[in-house]
């Protein structure tokens, strides 16, 4: 997955300035990025400060973490049962 140029903290700081009355289109110029990365970052991070954004990255990590740990045991328990089955 492609890296942003802009880090959390920027993106909130630009999404702040949004809240505070300036256009998006001179946004968009004044920072270098497109309006769609806009919307985007609007419909992620709307409403978030730096704390729930860090928080948030560790719940994705968290989660993403678990789900590969149910991955390796459903292996696992697809393998006990092909074991199982086989006559001996």
């Amino acid at each position: 997955m492609k890296k942003s140029r802009y880090s959390e903290s920027q993106i909130i700081g630009i999404l702040k300035q949004a809240e505070a009355g300036t256009p998006v289109p001179e946004l968009c110029r004044q920072h270098g990025m497109s309006g769609a990365s806009f919307y985007k970052w609007r419909s992620k991070y709307g409403g978030m400060d730096a704390s729930m954004v860090t928080r948030m990255k560790e719940l994705e990590a968290e989660n993403a973490r678990l789900k590969k740990m149910y991955a390796d045991v459903q292996l696992q328990n697809d393998v006990i049962k092909e074991a199982l089955e086989k006559k001996w």
